[in-house]
């Protein structure tokens, strides 16, 4: 639970946008059937810029963050 409580913070949003970041620089890195590593990237990238954290439900609390 609490890290869904970091993850609706401004760091946890900066975070997420990061690790996305970190994901498609690396899928693009190595290429080839890494390309899928790039895709997956976005997921956290977008969730990041957009203030949203996917697991919040999950764990019944809100999916936008503070």
């Amino acid at each position: 639970m609490s890290l869904v409580k970091f993850m609706s913070t401004s760091a946890g949003r900066l975070a997420r946008a990061l690790v996305g970041l970190v994901l498609i620089a690396v899928g693009l890195a190595l290429g080839g059937g890494w390309l899928t590593l790039s895709v997956i990237g976005l997921i956290p990238l977008f969730a990041g810029a957009l203030n949203v954290c996917l697991l919040a439900p999950l764990m019944g609390q809100p999916l936008k963050g503070r």
